[in-house]
């Protein structure tokens, strides 16, 4: 260890710091066994700038080349805390660091000082020996303290070889100077350079961070502590900073360069930013002369200022630009000068620059010669330099190419709003609203007219900017020869007219129709997609206008645009016109007239598709003046949605024709859901409204609840059992019964109507209630429920359906019943009530018909069922006599030969009423007939007497109606 000591010390002064570091680092790794090592150096801010490395290879060392002094790692905390410091293997971000290139067992580092202050790190890697003992880090701080005398003891830089510029090297140096300049700000670290400076300290703007580790990297390892410490000394003692130094080129060797600055500082004189310039110093300082003389002769103009801001140099191009000597410049302040005299706003620009102690550039326009320059002011310590440079004809093509870039721009912009806008179009009218207010405002054009072939004609789709009579002359255009729409169709090529009389000189026929347009120039431009020309679009000018290449070329594009769209859209026009005929297929045509009911209805298919789902609903007429309210939604949009809708649509039909109760009905279509396929998802409201008792049965499932709205205008959502949707639900459905008032209002609907992705259900049936309670007429109500719901500027992304039905009461007077006794006498007795009753009501001609069913169907009921029975007679639009017992059993007609005794009853029923029928009550069942009315006293259209029969007859098939088995009885 003496030894090593005494190896060190015979290094006498005079040393670069380079060896220093070098000698310092081999004993202590020869001492210490260590792997490798490093010194570090205080750079500006926090960061420790990598001067000398022995035994490590650069993959490890790159990542050490600078390091935060804040940061964790060993040789910033052996700096920040100057003391010793040991970190080992496998217990910090230091050790993983290593780890990934060497075995070593850790890092140890000691601080390098100068006084009191650390001005850097020592650091070895130790190999397997593990943590430095006692008398190894003793050595470690003898050669530290050796390194710090010698450093104090190394000789300044020196700068380059000062030499007289050879009559070469002059003109290489005046053939081009370039001063870069800096801005650092000294609280952040942040560094910006200009253009020149970049390529003075070797940098491409691509590796360039902005900060100050970029200046550290390329200063040659022996120039950056007197530079650092050149740099801090001027900044504490508030003195011009100027160093000489060398620094790595980008290819690697080392270049010498001058820097001048000076720092700034806040109110509390804390330092805030140094700024200044650098220049190359290869050549001899002492021919300051020379370097005069290239910047006299550079090709930009240069001016420098004293901090009055007189011009103490110019070059002759600044004496050219400037219209001035080099004596009447001298002395002047910059601002007074004539040239710069007319220029407006040039010494507030200039003054807020210095001020803010920055370069700053920008232009001016010299009026006198009508030349562009652009100044390039650069403050410096002692002064501040402008750099004026004649960018006239560059400004005139930048200009050129920004007006064709924003030309360009413009061109694509119109056309992606266009494109856009085609893209939402549907129908081939939405095609034409979409085209006109982005093609005739652009191009200052008049009117826009476009035209689709059809056999040997043109027809119009659409147009703007006509009077409303000239359609009847260019609708329908017959092929003819020379009409420039039919010619550009034809050629498939635009064709282009500037003015009125070119039209009439190509196409004399349509002088009449060019008086007419109001019209002076035009440009018609075939429709083709998909390799078939198929209309044509003019753009009609109201003035003569002769149309510039670009503008041809991009209506020539936009025409192609059209005919995409414009196909697209009439083959959805075509689709939607054959969807919305499936769908009025589907759904009732017109809804029936019925004594116990008004109603209307709507039907909204979602805003985008075909316009067919499969939202339905419908009114079926029932016997004895009841009728059914059906209201059913199958979840999706489409054709395969329209196509179960039908299918439901049909089962409920023959459902509700066998006159089963609405539960009844629910449970077989969730039967017939549940077979179709898995994921349907359907739901339905099914209401069943007797106008006798004026009871409304309501079923549902799945589905919003009816909306009713009582004569007084009070609106209610009643109670029903929220069952699920169909396919999905577990019979038995609920059934609820509500007691309807005269004239009130039954609201059907599904949640397409109420619902949307803006507006959950519950406000959506807000909003409806609200609509309601100004019920009048049902078509106008219908309207205003649609249009306030569903408006049309809205899409809808569900179908929707609505029925709206005011239900009626059958008034007393025309319901007449009886209770009747379960024996024989109860026919005769049905047949007095019968004459009585039909007298009264003005319908003898129905009387003997009327018996005769009376009569066959108590018989019946006397002779194979039970009581009670009853008897009632409803006067609606058809003539309705029922017959109810306490049996279940359900009849069938059967065939009867000739000497059959039994089998005639229901034939000859069959034969007497218009349609006949039997369903289950709440106490057994009810068979019932209807007949046409007949004028008051007029002739029986199906008489006993049209029958061949007379009442003596009457007794020859009383009783004899067969029915159903039921269990193994046989009645």
């Amino acid at each position: 260890m003496n030894k090593r000591l005494a190896l060190l010390n015979m290094v006498g002064p005079g040393v670069t710091e380079s060896e220093i570091f070098r000698l310092a680092l081999q004993h202590a790794l020869g001492e210490l066994g260590g792997l490798g090592g490093m010194v570090h150096l205080r750079g500006p801010m926090t960061a420790l700038r990598l001067v000398s490395v022995a035994g490590l290879p650069p993959t490890l060392t790159r990542t050490w080349e600078i390091i935060d002094q804040e940061g964790a790692l060993a040789p910033a905390r052996a700096v920040r805390r100057n003391s010793d410091i040991w970190v080992p293997r496998n217990s910090s971000a230091d050790a993983r660091a290593v780890e990934e290139s060497c075995p070593g067992s850790g890092l140890a580092s000691a601080p390098l000082s100068n006084g009191d202050r650390s001005i850097g790190a020592l650091s070895v890697v130790m190999g397997d020996e593990g943590e430095p003992t006692l008398e190894q880090w003793r050595f470690l701080r003898a050669v530290i303290a050796w390194a710090e005398e010698r450093m104090a003891q190394a000789p300044a830089t020196s700068g380059p070889v000062h030499t007289e510029l050879s009559g070469e090297r002059l003109r290489r140096a005046l053939k081009e100077v370039s001063v870069g300049s800096f801005d650092w700000d000294i609280r952040t670290g942040n560094l910006i350079w200009d253009a020149a400076a970049l390529e003075l300290y070797g940098t491409r703007s691509a590796d360039f961070t902005g900060k100050i580790e970029d200046w550290m990297r390329n200063i040659h390892p022996d120039d950056l502590a007197p530079t650092l410490s050149t740099a801090q000394r001027a900044i504490r003692d508030h003195t011009v900073y100027e160093a000489e130094y060398r620094v790595r080129r980008l290819d690697g060797a080392y270049g010498w360069v001058r820097v001048r600055g000076r720092a700034t500082y806040d109110e509390d004189g804390e330092p805030l930013r140094m700024t200044g310039v650098g220049w190359e110093n290869n050549e001899s300082r002492s021919a300051h002369d020379a370097l005069s003389r290239a910047l006299r002769y550079m090709s930009d103009g240069f001016l420098a200022f004293d901090d009055d801001w007189r011009v103490i140099f110019a070059n002759r191009e600044a004496e050219r630009i400037l219209d001035s000597s080099e004596e009447e410049l001298l002395g002047r302040v910059l601002w007074d000068l004539p040239s710069l005299q007319q220029q407006p706003g040039v010494e507030d620009r200039i003054r807020r620059a210095g001020a803010e102690d920055k370069p700053t550039s920008f232009d001016i326009r010299i009026p006198e010669n009508d030349r562009r320059y652009h100044l390039r002011l650069v403050p410096g310590p002692d002064g501040r330099t402008l750099y004026v440079t004649d960018v006239t004809e560059m400004r005139r093509h930048q200009e050129e190419r920004l007006a064709a870039e924003r030309a360009a721009s413009k061109r694509a912009a119109q056309i992606a709003r266009l494109t856009a806008a085609l893209a939402t179009a549907t129908t081939s009218r939405d095609v034409v609203d979409a085209l006109a207010p982005r093609v005739l405002p652009p191009f200052a054009a008049a009117g826009l007219l476009v035209q689709t072939v059809e056999g040997e004609s043109l027809a119009t789709v659409g147009a703007v900017g006509y009077p409303a009579g000239f359609f009847t002359s260019v609708d329908h255009s017959p092929r003819e020869s020379g009409d420039p729409r039919w010619d550009a169709i034809m050629s498939g090529t635009p064709i282009f007219l500037s003015s009125a009389q070119e039209l009439a000189a190509r196409s004399p026929r349509l002088s009449g129709l060019i008086r007419s347009s109001g019209k002076q120039a035009w440009a018609f431009l075939p429709l083709t997609a998909s390799g078939v020309t198929f209309g044509v679009c003019v753009v009609a000018f109201d003035r003569p206008r002769h149309l510039t290449d670009d503008e041809r070329t991009l209506l020539t594009t936009i025409s192609a645009l059209l005919a995409q769209s414009l196909e697209r859209a009439r083959l959805f026009d075509a689709e939607h016109t054959r969807s919305r005929e499936l769908q009025r297929a589907l759904l009732p045509r017109d809804l029936p007239t019925l004594s116990g009911c008004t109603a209307a209805a709507r039907y909204l298919p979602a805003g985008q598709g075909m316009g067919v789902g499969g939202d339905w609903y419908d009114i079926i007429p029932l016997s004895s003046s009841q009728l059914a309210l059906v209201v059913g939604d199958v979840m999706g949009h489409g054709l395969p949605e329209a196509a179960t809708m039908g299918r439901l649509r049909t089962a409920v039909h023959t459902l509700a024709d066998l006159e089963l109760p609405p539960d009844e009905i629910m449970s077989h279509l969730n039967d017939i859901v549940s077979g179709m396929d898995e994921e349907l998802y359907v739901t339905c409201l099914y209401a069943l409204y007797d106008s006798t008792t004026r009871i409304c049965s309501i079923a549902r499932a799945g589905h919003p609840p009816p909306a009713l709205v009582l004569p007084d205008g009070t609106v209610q959502f009643p109670k029903l059992a929220a069952d699920p949707p169909l396919g999905a639900a577990e019979p038995p459905f609920e059934t609820v019964e509500l007691a309807i008032p005269e004239n009130s209002l039954l609201v059907l609907y599904t949640d397409g109507l109420v619902e949307s992705s803006t507006r959950d259900i519950e406000e959506g049936m807000e909003a409806l209630a609200s609509l309601l309670r100004t019920a009048d007429d049902l078509e106008r109500l219908c309207d205003i429920l649609t249009a306030h719901l569903l408006p049309a500027e809205h899409q809808a992304a569900d179908d929707a359906a609505l029925l709206v039905a005011r239900l009626h009461a059958m008034p007393s007077d025309k319901i007449a019943s009886w209770s009747l006794l379960d024996d024989p006498k109860a026919a005769g007795l049905a047949r007095r009530h019968v004459r009585e009753q039909l007298s009264a009501w003005g319908l003898e001609g129905l009387i003997p018909s009327t018996e005769l069913l009376a009569s066959e169907l108590v018989g019946n009921v006397v002779r194979h069922a039970k009581g009670p029975v009853s008897l009632r007679l409803l006067r609606d639009a058809e003539l309705v006599c029922e017959v109810s017992d306490g049996s279940l059993t359900m009849p069938r007609i059967r065939r009867a030969t000739e000497t059959d005794e039994d089998g005639r009853g229901l034939q000859l029923i069959t034969a007497l009423s218009r349609r006949w029928g039997a369903r289950y009550t709440a106490t057994g069942k009810c068979i019932w007939t209807e007949q046409a009315l007949l004028e008051p006293n007029g002739p029986s259209e199906q008489s006993s007497d049209a029958l061949g029969l007379t009442l003596p007859h009457i007794g020859q098939f009383g009783g004899d109606l067969d029915t159903l088995p039921f269990g193994d009885q046989e009645l």
